[in-house]
């Protein structure tokens, strides 16, 4: 009996999980969210977009690439949708608002994005993380780290460095810099006509050279 109730519980986990994944990251409260993050704002856009409505196989690849990272099957299939927010002050883009969903060691994190209209990040936390460090990771001395980084910083600089590991638990620290890297090559791919992809390139020649 006892085993059927475990067995129970792992089955109705998966299933919650792979539902949780297929539908994307999408804020809580986005009118509330949006006014918290920019105070300027006076509307939003919301925009659906998966990786299938911009490219191919090819496109996965590239991304992969960028990310030095195979993407995982469940959480970054081709298909998933990812919720983007334009923020708008009367009719001009101030900013943008985008999360995805990171696999962690706990279960699914998801990690939103606050970006000025340059994809530079303004805000960044957790909207998801189950962990026995969570408040740990969610404290400002941890997320403030992020705010003033850009893609440009993940392609060329070692991030490790620049954002400092909250606790010794190292699994979901480095799952929360993937996460946040990925969401970024996708806002830059999806948003920024990879206005970034330069210093992605310019680094790789760097590396041919060594």
């Amino acid at each position: 009996m006892h085993k059927k109730i475990i067995l129970t519980f792992l089955v109705i986990v998966a299933i919650t999980e792979n539902l949780f994944a297929a539908v994307g990251c999408t804020l809580n409260d986005p009118d509330r969210d949006i006014k918290r993050l920019f105070k300027k704002a006076t509307n939003y856009k919301t925009e659906f977009i998966a990786i299938k409505d911009r490219g191919d196989e090819n496109l996965v690849k590239e991304i992969e690439a960028k990310l030095k990272d195979k993407l995982e099957p469940t959480y970054e299939s081709i298909d998933v949708p990812y919720a983007y927010y334009t923020v708008l002050s009367k009719k001009q883009t101030i900013g943008y608002v985008h999360g995805v969903n990171q696999k962690g060691t706990y279960g699914a994190m998801q990690l939103i994005l606050a970006t000025d209209a340059n994809g530079v990040i303004i805000d960044f936390y957790y909207q998801k993380i189950t962990s026995p460090q969570a408040k740990t990771f969610k404290d400002k001395k941890f997320t403030k780290q992020f705010i003033g980084l850009s893609l440009a910083d993940f392609y060329t600089k070692d991030i490790k460095e620049i954002i400092k590991k909250p606790d010794k638990e190292n699994n979901d620290y480095l799952a929360t810099l993937r996460g946040t890297k990925k969401n970024l090559i996708l806002h830059d791919e999806f948003y920024l006509k990879n206005k970034y992809d330069k210093y992605f390139y310019q680094n790789e020649k760097k590396g041919d050279k060594k």
